[in-house]
């Protein structure tokens, strides 16, 4: 009998694009918008730019929110394309979870990592975007083999069932301390009758995390953190990236780019009328630090938006080349978070050393930050396009 071999998919451009947006956006934040809009207080313009480079207080969304969603959408995207990869290369299925639950783990690892570069010790912290990832993924995996009727169904139990969570731990009482949550009973941002169940530091995940967090070494005991962010966000997190993998299936498996784009933009309106509902009603707010279920659905409404558009232009459209330095920075995307993440403040330094201290006000003290930052993308991008051109990429 004749040996077949599955080819192994192509890589999408629009997709590459996309992630590789989402990664500028957070890469930008060296350009320090607020402080320009410190500078120029009566501007609106750089107000508004503040503001969408800045993460909402509580409820609400600006562009810098939708960044974490949107690279954990594209992770559940990227799911189908890997398993038919490694298909593709006769790996057996407890080889693939072996790969699995490496990824998850040096995500983990490398979260915590990059958290403790400025610590005293080692900062054992669950919330921010690699270790979020790092912890659903192996459910995704699983997911990945399940039918579309499952993976809906596995999305509805995990908004509920977080929801059900939250609704069940009690409010504050009159005798409430409220020092040991980083905030007053009179906050402006709080939210009242039923709502009041995802206010931040006085929830579920809030007490889940005064116990997990103190199951590790620390300078001091954890009390709250500061942002009101939680590790159990890991949760609805796991629940964007489902949206990512459902999304994935439909792009790889479309036989029509129209009919692709219409599924993708009945589902966007389907999620947001959803998230708006449930919002408005009281019954759940959007809320990225918690990333409460509506903040669930409303985000991967706003994902399945932004990939209908990259789609249509960079694929449909065949406008690549347009998009080439996102494309640089989206193949390459844990090298760019590492990059961003790790090495700013180093080429930020560098910069003082070799043209002085005062270089970065050659048009003003007040876009100082902006010349600066703007000389640190820069040297970022050139590095990864270096890695592009040398088809050197950071694999986990």
């Amino acid at each position: 009998m004749k040996e077949t071999t599955t080819l192994p998919p192509q890589r999408v451009s629009s997709v590459d694009a996309y992630r590789g947006f989402v990664m500028f956006l957070m890469m930008a934040e060296v350009l320090r918008l607020g402080r320009v809009a410190e500078a120029f207080p009566d501007s609106a313009f750089w107000a508004f730019l503040d503001f969408h480079q800045s993460h909402v207080r509580w409820v609400g969304c600006s562009l810098h929110d939708l960044i974490q969603p949107s690279f954990s959408f594209l992770v559940g995207v990227a799911l189908p394309y890997s398993m038919a990869s490694r298909a593709s290369k006769n790996e057996s299925v407890s080889i693939m979870w072996m790969h699995t639950i490496r990824r998850s783990l040096i995500l983990i690892l490398l979260g915590i990592f990059l958290r403790s570069m400025h610590s005293e010790q080692t900062n054992f912290t669950f919330e921010d975007t690699l270790t979020q990832i790092g912890l659903g993924y192996p459910i995704l995996f699983a997911l990945g083999f399940a039918s579309e009727k499952v993976q809906w169904g596995a999305l509805g139990v995990i908004l509920i069932g977080y929801a059900a969570f939250f609704a069940a731990y009690p409010l504050p009482g009159p005798d409430f301390d409220w020092s040991q949550t980083g905030t007053t009973a009179d906050w402006e941002h709080h939210l009242k009758g039923f709502a009041a169940h995802w206010n931040k530091n006085t929830n579920a995940a809030w007490a889940f995390d005064r116990w997990f967090l103190n199951l590790f070494p620390r300078e001091k005991p954890f009390e709250f953190n500061g942002g009101g962010y939680s590790t159990l966000s890991f949760i609805p997190t796991l629940g964007t990236m489902t949206l990512g993998l459902i999304a994935g299936k439909w792009l790889k498996s479309a036989v029509s780019s129209t009919l692709l784009l219409k599924r993708y933009l009945i589902t966007a309106i389907a999620l947001l009328v959803l998230a708006l509902a449930f919002h408005f009603t009281g019954i759940n707010p959007i809320v990225k630090r918690i990333w409460t279920p509506a903040w669930t659905l409303f985000s991967g409404g706003c994902a399945f938006l932004l990939l209908s558009a990259f789609y249509f232009v960079v694929d449909v459209k065949e406008n690549k080349s347009w998009f080439y330095p996102l494309i640089v920075i989206g193949t390459n995307s844990i090298a760019a978070y590492v990059i961003a993440d790790g090495f700013g403040s180093f080429i930020r330094g560098s910069f003082k050393i070799h043209l002085g201290q005062h270089y970065d006000a050659v048009f003003g003290d007040g876009y100082a930050s902006l010349v600066s930052g703007a000389l640190i993308l820069l040297v970022e991008w050139l590095i990864l396009r270096w890695m592009y051109r040398k088809k050197i990429f950071i694999k986990i």
